[in-house]
């Protein structure tokens, strides 16, 4: 009888390693996207504190940007027309672990955590971030091919005016937002016609985020560690 509850726990645990392992790997069908498009200006804000939650986010072990293989073709297609403009993509986010979706949800729950309320949902009231839609407890970006990102200078490097910071939770985020300038408006519609034209659709109160048409994962959540 002992020696049959030390085999049971024994087979649990290596099950339990078996699924830590599985859990971490990243599929053959993910690549790291500077592989793809070696001059892109990548800067994900969760691996640092420049976000709205004002600290590192769990599942970011480094500024590396993957995105499944076919995302990441298509957006070297982006790349490339906006080098003819002399134009350049700067990215924010991409594939984005479950665990880091997790650490939004548990944050979002804090209430009195509030140091970053003035840059990010001034106007928001923290209680309501659940409701609505600022945070959830599942996100396209999980699926790896979603994508976060800007256009910048190709000679400067300097983020063409958007008309409202990345990830500020509020209507002056939304792509059709009327209440700013003509030069705004025509960067965002720069961003979105060139994404569109190439294969992706935007969600429209994020002017900066965009999915894959035709996602090779549309159901599947994934929680690998963003490495180097």
């Amino acid at each position: 009888m002992k020696l049959y509850k030390n085999t049971t726990i024994l087979l649990l645990l290596v099950v339990s390693i078996c699924a830590m392992k599985q859990k971490e790997t990243i599929p053959n069908s993910f690549v790291r996207v500077k592989q793809v498009i070696p001059d892109l200006n990548v800067e994900l804000r969760y691996y640092s504190a420049n976000n709205f939650v004002g600290d590192t986010i769990e599942g970011y072990k480094s500024n590396t940007l993957y995105l499944t293989k076919v995302a990441a073709q298509q957006l070297k297609v982006v790349q490339d027309e906006l080098h003819l403009q002399n134009l350049c993509l700067k990215v924010y986010d991409g594939y984005r672990p479950q665990r880091a979706v997790n650490h939004f949800v548990r944050w979002a729950r804090q209430i009195n955590d509030t140091i970053m309320k003035s840059e990010f949902y001034p106007n928001v009231n923290k209680r309501h971030l659940f409701k609505e839609g600022y945070i959830a407890s599942k996100s396209g970006h999980s699926r790896g091919s979603t994508v976060d990102l800007t256009i910048v200078n190709g000679e400067t490097g300097v983020p063409l005016d958007m008309g409202s910071p990345y990830d500020f939770f509020g209507e002056q985020s939304w792509v059709d937002y009327n209440n700013i300038t003509e030069e705004q408006k025509t960067n965002r519609q720069t961003l979105q016609a060139v994404m569109i034209k190439n294969g992706f659709r935007n969600y429209p109160k994020e002017w900066w985020h965009f999915t894959l048409r035709g996602e090779p994962y549309p159901n599947t959540y994934f929680d690998f560690e963003i490495v180097d």
